[in-house]
C-alpha cells in the first residue's frame, strides 16, 4: 500500500552532492557562549547604568532641604530672596517654633501654616506681628490665621490654577510696583475686606486682608515665585521684596514635616514628591525605548537558504505519509490525495488547464471519455470523484485502477 500513494518524485543528486549519511546533524539551537556574545553589550549599557546610578547617589548624599527653605540655594529653594532683602537691610531669621513673642516691627512667614496644630495657630493670631505672609493654607488656617478668607472651591469656584505670568488687577501697592508676576496655585476668595490680586475665574492667588492687631495678613496659594529659579521671572523680585521687605525684620519659620496634617486640607499626591527632574529622566527613557524598539523591528533582509543537516529521499517521506495514514485508518484522505494527484497528471495529457490548482471534474471526465471510448463518463467520475474506500482492500484496488486508467489516456 505504501508504495501507490502518489507524490511527484525529486530528482535524486549524485551521492557527492549530499551529506554523509552518517554525518552529525547541525543544532540551530541558540548556545550558551552565542547568547552571552549577543547580549554583552546589553550588560555593558547595564553596567554603566548601574555605575551612574551609585555616582549620582553618592554626590547626592548630602542635606537637601525642603522647597521654600531660606537655607537652600536648589532651585526650589529661597536663599535668593533673603539675600536680596540682606542688601536691602531687613535681618531674616530662622525659627522653627512660631509662636515666639513678637516686638510688632515684623514679617512672619509661614510656610506650611496646615502643618501647626490649633494651639500654634492661636498663639500666631494673638501675636502681634506687622505682616503675616501664609503660603498655600488650608480652611482651619484661615479661619484662625483669616477669618472671612475662604478658599475658592468652598464657594463653587475653581480650586486651582496653573502658575503662569498673570497682570495683578488690584490695588495693591507691591503688586502694581512689580506689575505681572508668577503667580497660580490654591485660590481664595477675598471676602469682605481682603483685597484680591492676579484674579483667575473669581479667585485670587494673592489676597491681602488686615489683621485684628492693626497688622496684615497675606494670603498666598503658591509660592513659586519666592524660590531661586524664578525669582528672576516677570516682577517676581518686585513682588517678593514688596511683600516681605516691608518690615525691617523678617522670622521665618521652618515647618516640622513630620506633623500629621491637619484635618480638611488638601494632601498631597504621590505625583507631589517626585522631583521635577526625574520626569525629563522618563521622557528620555521613553524616547530610548521607542528608538530600541524601531531598531530591533528593522527589516531583518532576504532570506538565506540553508542546507539541510540530513537528506530525506522522496521516497521515504512518501512511505512515511503512507504509514501514517494506515496508522490512522484514513482512508478517504489516502483516496483523495491518490484521485488528485492523478487527475493533476491527467489534466496537462488531455489538454486541459489547471484552476486553482487542479482541472474541472466535468471537463476532465469528458475528456477521458473522449480519450477511451470503451469507458463511460459515468465511469470515470465514479473513479476520479466517487465515495472513499471503506478499508485496505478496496483502497488497493482504487490504486490500481487509477493507474491502469492513467495508463490508458497515455496509451489508448
Amino acid at each position: 500500500m505504501t508504495s501507490t500513494v502518489p507524490a511527484p518524485p525529486a530528482p535524486e543528486r549524485p551521492a557527492a552532492e549530499h551529506p554523509a549519511a552518517d554525518a552529525a546533524p547541525t543544532s540551530l539551537a541558540p548556545t550558551g557562549r552565542g547568547l552571552a556574545r549577543r547580549a554583552r553589550w546589553y550588560l555593558v549599557a547595564l553596567a554603566v547604568l548601574l555605575v551612574a546610578a551609585v555616582g549620582l547617589a553618592v554626590l547626592n548624599t548630602g542635606h537637601r532641604y525642603p522647597p521654600l527653605d531660606p537655607r537652600s540655594y536648589d532651585a526650589d529653594g529661597t536663599h535668593a530672596v533673603v539675600a536680596l532683602l540682606d542688601g536691602q537691610g531687613v535681618r531674616t531669621e530662622l525659627r522653627t517654633d512660631p509662636t515666639a513673642p513678637a516686638d510688632g516691627a515684623d514679617t512672619l512667614v509661614l510656610p506650611e501654616p496646615d502643618l501647626l496644630s490649633p494651639t500654634e495657630l492661636h498663639a500666631v493670631a494673638a501675636a502681634r506681628h506687622r505682616r503675616l505672609v501664609l503660603i498655600n493654607p488650608g480652611p482651619e488656617a484661615l479661619s484662625v490665621l483669616a477669618p472671612g478668607i475662604r478658599t475658592s472651591d468652598e464657594v463653587g469656584g475653581v480650586p486651582f490654577a496653573s502658575v503662569r505670568s498673570t497682570h495683578p488687577s488690584c490695588a495693591l501697592p507691591e503688586a502694581v510696583r512689580a506689575g505681572s508676576a508668577a503667580m497660580g496655585g490654591t485660590l481664595y476668595t477675598s471676602g469682605s475686606r481682603g483685597d484680591g490680586c492676579y484674579p483667575y475665574h473669581h479667585g485670587y492667588p494673592l489676597v491681602s486682608t488686615p489683621a485684628a492687631h492693626g497688622g496684615d495678613v497675606i494670603v498666598l496659594g503658591s509660592g513659586e515665585f519666592l524660590q531661586n529659579g524664578h525669582l528672576a521671572d516677570d516682577g517676581n523680585a518686585s513682588l517678593a521684596l514688596g511683600l516681605l521687605g516691608s518690615q525691617p525684620r523678617l522670622t521665618w519659620h521652618l515647618p516640622d514635616y513630620s506633623a500629621p496634617v491637619a484635618a480638611g486640607t488638601q494632601r498631597k499626591t504621590f505625583g507631589d514628591y517626585i522631583p521635577k527632574g526625574w520626569h525629563w529622566a522618563f521622557y528620555q527613557l521613553a524616547v530610548a525605548a521607542v528608538l530600541a524598539a524601531l531598531w530591533r523591528a528593522r527589516r531583518l533582509g532576504p532570506v538565506v537558504s540553508e542546507n539541510l543537516p540530513v537528506v530525506v529521499r522522496a521516497a521515504e517521506t512518501t512511505e512515511g505519509r503512507a504509514r501514517l495514514y494506515r496508522r490512522a485508518k484514513a482512508h478517504g484522505r489516502a483516496a483523495e490525495a491518490l484521485r488528485r494527484a492523478t487527475a493533476h497528471r491527467l489534466a496537462p495529457a488531455l489538454g486541459l488547464p489547471l484552476q486553482a490548482g487542479a482541472p474541472e471534474p466535468e471537463a476532465l471526465c469528458a475528456a477521458v471519455a473522449d480519450r477511451l471510448p470503451e469507458r463511460p463518463a459515468g465511469d470515470v467520475r465514479a473513479l476520479l470523484y466517487g465515495p472513499p474506500p471503506t478499508d485496505d482492500a478496496a483502497l488497493l484496488r482504487l490504486a490500481d485502477d487509477l493507474d491502469a486508467l492513467e495508463r490508458q489516456v497515455r496509451n489508448p
